[in-house]
């Protein structure tokens, strides 16, 4: 784009509300809304494209001046006044307004036009010279905070010392002379401090102004709000122009916000704030305390009644809850701004409901109007929103939902100790699971959102707060101290907040979410139908069932989990992890068998395995009757289930010093030094394992078939699939499928009983990605460990990187989101889409999911969706959101597709 070749500037009634791409969501509404016939004040809206092109190039482009000049222009014959004349002149105001409404992230500036001679001609032509100053004196404090630079406390000191001076309880109360002094004083400011005077010149102003609405869409705010809300960084903003309308023209003049709806409950009824005498950032900034809106019925029920009449157009136009800023002048109401509003999640949901049965959507867009992130923050339970109390730490936001207990130091004495607990722990590991498990929370000092600690606390549904990098936590001396020295010791009691990140010491109350309730059975009919937020989610569910094509799988590892999957809607298990079934006490029985010198050894080892294993799938089985179960062989990276190389190292060297050598462990400790492996994550794991120790796999598929055939003899329909882990080509794979084949028939020639399970194999490298074609002709399913093919893929060491650069990379735009938390479509996707095209080619009828992590991300969810897979799996916990997503993914694809929802 060379900038010549384009048009950049649009005026208000050149658009409309579905060029928010182009215009910006300010632009689009303030489009619609002049289409409309509203009271808009006329003007125009410079595209983000000329943002763009800016950001890129370092300067405005070429042709946009002239395009500004002309509808200037235009804008002046039409109000009939000059921008920044010396008599009645026309004062602009600059607003930015992005695709995506990020409220308070980007500048503003008013009154754009005013100089030493236009102030004077303000005053006589609205008869009012304090007002004149006033605005005056507001051009100077925006305009030297936003587009110079200087540090807005400087002018806030002026006008306190002012009104201090004057003795007056705030800025309406200063007359003409004392604003007079302020503006004085701000310019000494702007001009000690840039080194030249306040811009006289209103086009130069107005250049400046753009610029700087331009450049706020780079600041550290806007870039950490976009990494929150996963809003692109190349999006850029638009900047609307628009002829000033006063609000502090006198008591008859005033601005405010209104909803359409409670965007907090999503009740229908007047709500927003009103403030007198003031102009449109007065409100958001706080400088005085607005009233209600309800108010301004009494204060002038003209404008009132016509609010009213417009909120309720706006609301019926965009079928929608509408965010709108208002502002009048003498009696006369204009409207700023319109968009659809943020709203709670609780709100979100009742209003979809509301305006489906209103019957001004469908159930369609009932769907596409809420999110599973919304969903997930109604699930996880929070403190009761009336608690004041000061955090004693803030952290990492990892896991949301609040939890209180008593502080434990050890994963051990988390799980043997009765009652709530919270684990605090400098960093977790898979040693901690039991503790884990036995947890209310999870607190730790170091970590991000995709380290040990999150991603099992996320899987879990466990409230979890990491990387509170402030706190040093002694686990030997068990206790933790704050940065301003506090100490909670071993039995204290602590609360964490995983929605905020605040760590608070004693208990905060907590208030169940009756959504979880409802999900899992334990809200009375009496109950669900008095609480409008579970009744809209329920009926949004049954939508979203009824619309989607995905399957949505659980991952359960014991019975329990998979009861919790079925109750929480879960269509089967898509990945039973057999290594988190020897965890905890059984870690010594795969220690042994790793470490048997001897087939003798080994085989001691594999038959005390075979019952607890047959155990575990019995019970997953009884509670998944009718249902598939798609259980993975062992896949554990050694260093899980060996002993620390340095501390047996240790433990050995100090035995002997003292003459009290242990010869179990001096031969453990031959064994660990002859398995050590530098990166075990790459080691001697999953299918590999299975070929290395004979009789493993066996002992598995043993338990798989026996547990089936045990539960077909009660009545039952187990429905098992096994799944090789870890393959990277065809031929690992045939080799573990002969065996598997092999104990199945030697099961069903036993017990008569002839057990079908499906042989799969987990694709989570990128070689068995790119080889599908040939792996599918022997595999009847695949289910991408998507948490290890990101690794592989991108050469991340899932446990470090998170730590060390991604908050670099996440800051320097690199990365919107982790590629752990939201799956990276066009590398990892990409290989997704090359092994579901290639694997079906090969076998048409080849089952195909997903049970990484990104199985329970929303966005991931309709990646999945869109490239054909049949099911994604993700955690109990996450099976709605999941369920919700699908059927959104549904609706949403079907949209894109131009057919009727």
């Amino acid at each position: 784009m060379t900038g010549t070749d384009r048009r950049f500037v649009f005026a208000f009634n050149e658009g409309d509300k579905d060029q928010r791409e182009l215009l910006g969501g300010k632009g689009a509404g303030l489009a619609e809304m002049t289409n409309l016939g509203l009271p808009v004040p006329p003007g125009f809206t410079v595209s983000t494209e000329a943002c763009r092109y800016y950001l890129s190039q370092g300067e405005l482009p070429p042709s946009l001046a002239a395009e500004i000049d002309a509808h200037l222009k235009r804008l002046e014959a039409e109000r009939g006044k000059r921008l920044g004349a010396a008599e009645d002149p026309m004062l602009v105001s600059v607003r930015s307004g992005a695709k995506f409404s990020m409220p308070g992230m980007m500048e503003t500036v008013l009154d754009i036009g005013l100089n030493d001679a236009s102030v004077v001609g303000l005053a006589k032509a609205t008869g009012s010279e304090r007002f004149a100053w006033d605005s005056y004196r507001r051009l100077i404090q925006m305009f030297g905070s936003t587009v110079l630079g200087i540090d807005a406390a400087r002018f806030g000191a002026v006008l306190d010392d002012a009104e201090r001076a004057n003795g007056a309880a705030g800025d309406l109360d200063l007359d003409t002379d004392a604003l007079r002094g302020v503006v004085k004083a701000y310019k000494g400011i702007v001009r000690d401090t840039t080194g030249r005077d306040f811009p006289q010149e209103p086009r130069e102003q107005l250049d400046m102004a753009v610029r700087a609405v331009f450049r706020s869409w780079n600041t550290e705010r806007a870039r950490i709000y976009r990494r929150q809300e996963r809003i692109p960084h190349d999006l850029g903003t638009a900047v609307n122009v628009m002829a000033m309308v006063y609000g502090n023209l006198g008591p008859d003049s005033g601005t405010g916000v209104a909803f359409t709806r409670d965007p907090a409950t999503g009740a229908p009824g007047v709500y927003g704030d009103y403030l007198s005498e003031a102009q449109g950032e007065d409100v958001v900034a706080g400088i005085r305390s607005p009233v209600p809106l309800e108010d301004l019925e009494q204060l002038d029920p003209a404008s009132f009644t016509e609010l009213r009449r417009i909120m309720a157009m706006l609301e019926g136009h965009y079928r929608d809850l509408c965010d709108i800023e208002f502002t009048i002048e003498r009696g006369k109401l204009w409207m700023l701004q319109t968009r659809v509003g943020k709203r709670t999640a609780a709100a979100a949901f009742r209003m979809a409901i509301q305006f489906l049965d209103d019957g001004l959507i469908d159930v369609g867009e009932a769907l596409a109007r809420v999110t599973g992130d919304q969903l997930a923050q109604l699930m996880f339970p929070q403190f009761d929103p009336g608690f004041e109390a000061k955090p004693i730490a803030t952290g990492v936001p990892a896991s949301p939902g609040a939890a209180v207990g008593t502080a434990v130091f050890d994963s051990a004495t988390a799980a043997q100790t009765g009652g709530k607990v919270i684990l605090v722990r400098r960093e977790t590991s898979p040693d901690d699971l039991p503790g884990i498990i036995a947890a209310e929370g999870i607190l730790t000092s170091r970590g991000g959102k995709t380290s040990h600690a999150a991603v099992v606390a996320r899987g879990m549904g466990k409230t979890c707060v990491v990387g509170a990098d402030d706190l040093e936590i002694d686990t030997d001396q068990r206790r933790l101290t704050t940065a301003d020295g506090v100490v909670v010791r071993e039995g204290d009691t602590i609360s964490i907040d995983g929605t905020s990140g605040c760590v608070y010491a004693g208990t905060i109350d907590v208030v169940p979410s009756p959504v979880v309730e409802y999900f899992e059975g334990r809200l009375d009919v009496d109950e669900h139908r008095r609480d409008p937020v579970v009744q809209a989610v329920s009926r949004m569910m049954i939508y979203a069932d009824e619309h989607r094509r995905l399957g949505v799988h659980a991952n359960a590892d014991t019975a329990d989990d998979a009861k919790r999957a079925r109750r929480f809607g879960a269509d089967g298990i898509g990945l039973c992890r057999t290594e988190h079934m020897f965890l905890g006490e059984r870690r010594h029985h795969v220690e042994a068998l790793i470490l048997a010198e001897t087939a003798a050894e080994r085989d001691k080892v594999l038959a005390e395995l075979l019952p607890m294993q047959l155990g575990d799938f019995v019970g997953i089985f009884t509670e998944m009757d009718g249902l598939p179960v798609t259980i993975r062989l062992i896949d554990p990276p050694l260093h899980e289930f060996l002993p620390d190389l340095t501390e047996l190292s240790v433990k050995v060297a100090l035995a002997e010093a003292r003459g009290e050598v242990d010869e179990g462990d001096v031969r453990l400790l031959r064994a660990v030094k002859r398995l050590h492996e530098q990166n075990p994550m790459l080691g001697l794991r999953g299918v590999r394992l299975g070929l290395v120790v004979p009789g493993l796999v066996a002992m598995q598929v043993r338990a798989i078939a026996e547990a089936a055939a045990a539960r077909i003899r009660a009545g039952d329909d187990p429905r098992p699939e096994i799944m090789v882990p870890l393959i990277g080509g065809t031929e690992e794979f045939e080799l573990m499928r002969e065996e598997i084949e092999r104990v199945l028939h030697d099961v069903a020639e036993a017990t008569g009983i002839e057990v079908r399970a499906k042989i799969g194999t987990m694709i989570e490298l990128p070689r068995a990605a790119l080889t599908a074609g040939r792996i599918s002709r022997h595999a009847e399913f695949f289910s991408f460990g998507t948490n290890d093919l990101t690794q592989t893929t991108w050469g991340f060491s899932r446990d470090d990187v998170e730590g060390s650069f991604f908050p670099a990379y996440l800051e320097k735009g690199i990365f919107v989101t982790s590629p752990f938390e939201s799956l990276d479509e066009e590398g990892v996707g990409r290989l997704v889409s090359i092994a579901v095209e290639e694997g079906r080619a090969a076998r048409e009828n080849l089952l195909i999911g997903v049970c990484g992590e990104h199985g329970g991300d929303p966005s991931s969810v309709h990646f999945f969706d869109r490239i054909g897979l049949d099911y994604v799996s993700c955690s109990p916990f996450r099976v709605p959101i999941a369920r919700l997503e699908a059927g959104r993914a549904a609706v949403l694809t079907t949209s894109d597709d131009g057919d009727s929802r």
